[in-house]
């Protein structure tokens, strides 16, 4: 009854949960956490529809926890079997659920050594909009905001930079933040949010914008090892229950509150449940009381089929155990929950020590103490279960049985190269060989021969011994309580091989011996992938002793022409062999190998690097190899292009005078000879040498020109230098009677890239105007500027959205008519385009006007007349500015133009545009707005005429 007063505000503090009416408590039930829901469901129905029935929480509870009331009455018959034996179930679940209450599982919260990142920046100035009397609003700096002077400023930055450039921070063991320069910060049990708020009330963190992150780092080696084998305990003890339908063993001894099944067959067929009294005895029908506690099951089965036997003339019996009864145990010591427990009969050390939820990380798992009447009966070794699956130690309880568990011994960490890095506990007189043996034994990459022992010695210091494991005496030698022992990796280093790596099939290591050469380890081109480049593969080398890093290359071809020929290169031990891939490039691989190189020049050994340029195919550094040659160079960029110059090629030397200075020399290089193989001219190089080699004179790729349109052959054309337009249109056989060569439209590709530029300028311009016109607005609330803003985002987005055609407006009459060469015509460049459109009739009116369309061309009609027969313009329209585009692309203005002024008015030509543009005076004066609507209306016009073919 007791426990049934406590349980329910227990589990109602628990929960979150106020004691209010059914009905309201329903409407109010928080969202219980996961573990909360677990511990729940581990209660026997029984016991939870009593609990809950208690807090009036019967219907809101049961769909939180899935309907699983259903599955809890299909297993009731086995909760309560397991529930006689259990005993005080609802006590142990009651301090579970204190314990996980009391667990914070917020990933966020600041634990002892965690490590965080600190991100810190002064806070900004800020502005405020002032708007005295009629005058325009404008920004002033906050006057609530504190101005720091220069000093303080430069001051914080250095704070600042500080604190960024020692992150990430760790806690200490308390839980404390150690700043520089600030005073220790308690975080400890604190979210990332709460751990910011803290902080930036720090008085020297008044000025700063501060934000604490956790990073969910695990902690690795020594810092990172955990005690072995506590993990155990981490599972709900629920499901380490022996299970009652198992067979009872025949050593079980019975006691009272045991069940006996006693099958009668023959004379007789019926079946008895005998259950053994607080006296020890059952209460047979036909045989009357029989003494059975304290004996083994297999003596009581013995005694009473033997009984019936000569008693019960014509029956047979068959004794088997039912339920088998609760006993009370004590768990104690360094146990997480300590106390008695009720545990099956068939319950065995392990069983009570899941019940008391395991042992503590201070407990000892290697001398688990059974007594029985004060006297030690059993020591466990938990270790021999969970290394060896040894559990003959793990005898059976009986009634008043009292699990102790100890402090823990000594313990020795173990880390490196061992199968099982963890901290161990030790047992008396253990040995090296002792500890390697629990932790699972040495890996492969085991350097056995060096491991260190970290120690305390007798003078309390801490120091380091070696310890050689691979000999008797390491293996032997004593370990101490404290004791850290690290074992060491073979290094990664290839000691007595060569490695082919890159371009080819099977990368791979290959066994050295002396004399080993190049063609020995690739022995065809088919080993390498199809476009290897066979002329230069990179060797890296190391010498003795210093390891110092030098390069030697290699022409494959020519080394498996001539086998141990000195084109075949003799390898040396840890030589790794680089095969390129045409397409590829090099850069992946020759600029570690230039970097490890500065990193070791000297004033008097400079770096070994020298450079190749011009036309050669893979120009740029590489590392000078010894004796290198200018051949050799030139074969390391991949030999000479289609446009190289043959003949000669400049060598630039850097040398150091006698005076100190640096000075230039210029050498020449015959080419010519150099691929001759006339070793005088084959300089040799030195380090920072360039050599340029020169392309021929008037090469240049292929240029082309197109043509499309009304020509007789339109098409693509391919030009020379200087050729004109006037010469390729007569190849092309000139232009049809249906041309319209007043409308041609030329176009080029370097001019489209100008425009574009000045487009995406103009853009840039137009959206900081506009940003100034929503400023001034706000300000003043002008419903005028929300319009014009209005405007010019749609402007900004026809500029944005606008690519530039790169035009250029030219009289094809006229090159028709010039001279080859002559002023008129047009020196024509690599993608160049003419479209010469077919004869026009119309005439097109675009801008600020009621309908933008085309008009059949009238000989009697000027330019207003067009426009009135498009609608007339509208309210925003510019007439003081209409303007006329003609057909090549001019453009035609008239500054003085009124509405239907026959005195202004323009002559006008098939295919002409005019062009009604906006007024931009009716609205706030932004200077770009006009010249970026002509623009637009002069892209378009051009975009139409280049689309029309």
């Amino acid at each position: 009854m007791m426990r049934r007063i406590l349980a329910a505000p227990l589990l109602l503090i628990l929960l979150g949960l106020t004691v209010v009416h059914p009905v309201a408590a329903q409407q109010q039930l928080p969202t219980p956490t996961p573990e909360q829901l677990e511990i729940l469901r581990s209660l026997s129905p029984d016991e939870r529809e009593r609990l809950l029935q208690e807090l009036g929480l019967g219907n809101a509870a049961a769909g939180l926890l899935g309907g699983e009331s259903a599955a809890g009455d299909s297993q009731s018959k086995t909760k309560r079997a397991t529930s006689r034996a259990e005993g005080d179930n609802l006590d142990a679940t009651k301090r579970r659920l204190r314990g996980t209450e009391l667990e914070e599982l917020d990933p966020t919260i600041l634990r002892r050594e965690d490590t965080v990142l600190l991100e810190v920046r002064l806070q900004p100035p800020r502005y405020v909009v002032e708007q005295p009397g009629n005058t325009a609003s404008r920004l002033i700096p906050d006057p609530a905001q504190d101005e720091l002077s220069k000093a303080d400023s430069k001051r914080l930055e250095e704070l600042v930079g500080m604190l960024r450039a020692r992150n990430p921070y760790r806690l200490d063991r308390d839980g404390v933040l150690q700043l520089p320069g600030v005073r220790p910060i308690a975080l400890l049990g604190l979210s990332e949010e709460q751990a910011t708020k803290r902080l930036s009330l720090e008085p020297e963190f008044l000025k700063f914008e501060i934000e604490l992150t956790r990073l969910p780092l695990e902690l690795s080696g020594q810092a990172g090892l955990k005690p072995f084998g506590y993990d155990l305990f981490e599972e709900d003890p629920d499901s380490f229950e022996p299970v009652t339908s198992a067979p009872v063993p025949a050593d079980y001894i019975v006691g009272p509150g045991d069940e006996l099944n006693v099958q009668l067959f023959g004379s007789q067929n019926r079946n008895l449940r005998l259950i053994v009294s607080r006296d020890g005895r059952v209460n047979f029908p036909e045989l009357g009381p029989i003494s059975v506690v304290g004996k083994r099951f297999s003596q009581v089965k013995a005694d009473i089929e033997s009984r019936v036997a000569q008693q019960m003339i014509g029956v047979r019996a068959s004794v088997s155990i039912g339920d088998v009864r609760g006993i009370r145990v004590f768990v104690l010591g360094e146990v997480k929950r300590p106390g008695s427990y009720n545990v099956s009969g068939l319950a065995t050390i392990t069983t009570a020590l899941f019940a008391s939820s395991g042992v503590k990380p201070i407990g000892s798992l290697r001398d688990v103490q059974l007594k029985r009447q004060g006297a030690v009966i059993r020591r466990l070794d938990l270790y021999d279960m969970l290394l060896r699956g040894d559990t003959s130690d793990d005898a059976k309880l009986l009634p008043g049985d009292v699990i102790f568990v100890p402090p823990v011994g000594s313990t020795v960490a173990v880390d490196g190269e061992v199968r099982r890095p963890a901290i161990y506990e030790l047992q008396p007189s253990s040995t090296m060989a002792d500890v390697l043996q629990i932790a699972g034994g040495l890996t492969p990459d085991a350097d056995a021969a060096r491991a260190s022992l970290t120690r305390i010695d007798e003078r309390k210091r801490r120091v380091v011994l070696d310890v050689d494991l691979a000999s008797p005496a390491g293996r032997s030698q004593a370990a101490r309580n404290g004791d850290v022992l690290r074992v060491l990796r073979v290094r990664p280093t290839l000691d007595g091989g060569v490695v082919v790596q890159g371009h080819v099939f099977a990368p791979t290591a290959v066994a050295y011996r002396e004399g080993l050469r190049l063609s020995a380890v690739i022995r065809s081109v088919d080993d390498v992938k199809p476009n290897a480049d066979l002329g230069y593969l990179v060797i890296r080398r190391e010498l003795p002793p210093d390891r110092r890093i030098t390069v030697v290359s290699a022409d494959l071809t020519a080394a498996l022409l001539a086998p141990g020929s000195a084109a075949d290169v003799e390898l040396m031990p840890r030589d790794q062999i680089t095969v390129f891939d045409l397409e590829s490039g090099r850069e992946r691989v020759i600029k570690p190998l230039l970097d490890e190189m500065r990193l070791q020049a000297r004033i008097d050994r400079p770096t070994e690097l020298v450079r190749v340029a011009g036309r050669v195919r893979v120009p740029g550094e590489y590392p000078l190899e010894p004796n290198m040659k200018v051949s050799d160079l030139l074969r390391a960029g991949g030999s000479l292009s289609d446009a190289a110059y043959g003949g000669e090629a400049e060598l630039t030397r850097f040398i150091v005078g006698g005076d100190g200075a640096r000075k230039t020399e210029l050498l020449k290089i015959d080419l010519a000879a150099v691929l001759a193989g006339d070793t005088a001219a084959n300089v040799s190089l030195q380090p920072f040498d360039l050599l340029n080699v020169k392309e021929i004179p008037s090469w240049a790729q292929k240029e082309e020109v197109v043509l499309e349109g009304e020509v007789k052959f339109p098409g693509t054309y391919p030009i020379t230098r200087g050729e004109t337009l006037r010469s390729v249109l007569s190849r092309a056989g000139g232009i049809t009677d249906l041309a319209f060569p007043e409308g041609a439209a030329f176009t080029r590709e370097d001019l489209r890239e100008r425009e574009q530029e000045q487009l995406d300028v103009l853009a840039t311009r137009l959206q900081s105007d506009l940003a100034t016109l929503a400023l001034q607005g706000a300000a003043a609330n002008q419903s005028q500027a929300a319009q014009a803003l209005q405007v010019g985002q749609s402007l900004l987005g026809q500029v944005r959205g606008t690519k530039a055609v790169g035009r250029l407006v030219i009289n094809l009459n006229r090159v028709l008519a010039s001279e080859l060469g002559g002023t008129a015509d047009v020196v024509l460049r690599d993608g160049d385009r003419l479209l010469v459109p077919k004869r026009r009739q119309e005439v097109t009116v675009i801008g600020e006007v009621q309908n933008s369309t085309s008009h059949f061309y009238r000989n009697e009609l000027a330019r207003d007349d067009y426009v009135g027969l498009s609608g007339g313009t509208t309210r925003k329209a510019d007439r003081g500015r209409i303007y006329i585009v003609r057909a090549d692309g001019s453009v035609i203005a008239s500054e003085n133009s009124r509405w239907f002024s026959r005195s202004s008015q323009i002559d006008m030509r098939p295919g002409d545009t005019v062009v009604v543009p906006l007024d931009t005076e009716r609205i706030p004066r932004l200077p770009l707005w006009q010249a970026i609507s002509t623009i637009m209306y002069n892209i378009a016009v051009s975009v139409a005429a280049v689309r029309s073919f």
